[in-house]
């Protein structure tokens, strides 16, 4: 049995600001855009992943902004971070972890810049959309087995 995760429902305020942070400003492509009497459902893909996300008007009841620890993998973690604040969007990091390959909620544990040996999976950086859903860069370089 095959289980691929494949959209991930994001609680947004504005579809259209939506629509624009992550179309217009981060690159996702726009797979769709349907509207319906008080419906509305835009679906985007990250360049390079085989998940996307979806919002829309009567996609989800929760809380616009309650969407935490998303993550995107990305291959050079400064690269994507200058790619981000070109395009205006507010970026902790880089940074990496004080206690192993992954990170501890909030920021406690961060310590600044890359994770010193530049070990895959443990290099990260942050950001919000434009309605608080909080997401994280992570560099991996090479992938553990089976992955």
């Amino acid at each position: 049995m095959r289980f691929a995760l494949e959209v991930v429902v994001l609680p947004v305020t504005d579809v259209d600001r939506a629509k624009e942070f992550y179309a217009g400003r981060l690159g996702f492509r726009l797979d769709v855009d349907h509207a319906d009497e008080g419906y509305r459902v835009v679906h985007l893909t990250p360049p390079g992943s085989g998940c996307s996300i979806l919002f829309g008007t009567g996609v989800t009841d929760a809380a616009p902004g309650s969407a935490r620890g998303l993550h995107l993998v990305v291959t050079d973690i400064a690269e994507a971070v200058e790619f981000l604040r070109e395009r205006g969007v507010t970026v902790d990091g880089p940074f990496h972890d004080d206690t192993g390959p992954f990170h501890h909620a909030g920021a406690a544990h961060r310590r600044p810049g890359p994770h010193p040996a530049r070990a895959s999976y443990g290099s990260f950086a942050a950001f919000e959309d434009p309605d608080g859903n909080a997401w994280f860069l992570q560099e991996v370089t090479q992938r553990h087995p089976g992955r």
